[in-house]
């Protein structure tokens, strides 16, 4: 007996996904994180609770605990899945070329023009109540944002375009700042036009750049 036992474990073979399964697994998760997010945007977190996301995919809520193993596992997931690409289009706005105080701004225009046009989903991600990972997960976010503008901001004095200043300093307020505005013109439904013109002449002047 002892020696089957043994030749068991010598013998056995870690199983291994092959891609067809590996593929399906990726897909599920795809549409799990698919209609998460169509729920955040939808209702916030407080309504993207495991069941909820479970039925907008159209599978058991036993297929999510597969790939998340809580609502708070999910949520963060979620929350990274949006960001992710939120920080894309913003580095893509400062990456174009033109005035390099122009560049600077257009990083806070892009912000804040993807937030209003997703109100719902942008109060989610920048305000709403949320558990301690999310909010873990807020401040990576806001460094992200922060280390786009910190470069702008340091290309710019270097070339004499701005005034000297702490580039990343300044870049943490005005993300600071510029999440703090948008509150209310979030929860207030309003539009790029109510909004951009002054935000753009606060973000100048915060830069100490031309008005």
């Amino acid at each position: 007996m002892r020696e089957d036992v043994n030749h068991w474990f010598t013998s056995w073979v870690p199983y291994r996904r092959t891609p067809r399964v590996q593929a399906r697994m990726d897909n599920l998760r795809a549409a799990i994180l698919a209609a998460g997010v169509e729920l955040l945007a939808e209702q916030g977190y407080a309504g993207c609770s495991v069941a909820a996301v479970a039925a907008r995919a159209g599978i058991a809520t036993g297929s999510v605990y597969k790939h998340f193993a809580s609502k708070a596992e999910l949520s963060v997931e979620l929350f990274r899945f949006v960001v992710n690409h939120e920080v894309d289009a913003v580095a893509k706005a400062a990456a174009q070329p033109g005035d390099l105080v122009d560049r600077i701004v257009s990083v806070a225009v892009t912000f804040a023009s993807r937030a209003l046009r997703s109100p719902r989903l942008a109060y989610a991600l920048l305000v709403e109540p949320v558990d301690l990972p999310v909010e873990q997960e807020r401040l990576v976010f806001r460094r992200a944002f922060r280390d786009i503008a910190a470069e702008r901001i340091a290309h710019a004095v270097d070339a004499g375009a701005l005034p000297a200043q702490n580039p990343e300093f300044t870049a943490a307020a005005l993300i600071g700042a510029m999440s703090e505005l948008l509150v209310g013109p979030l929860a207030e439904r309003a539009s790029e036009a109510d909004v951009l013109p002054a935000l753009t002449t606060f973000c100048l002047r915060a830069l100490g750049g031309h008005t």
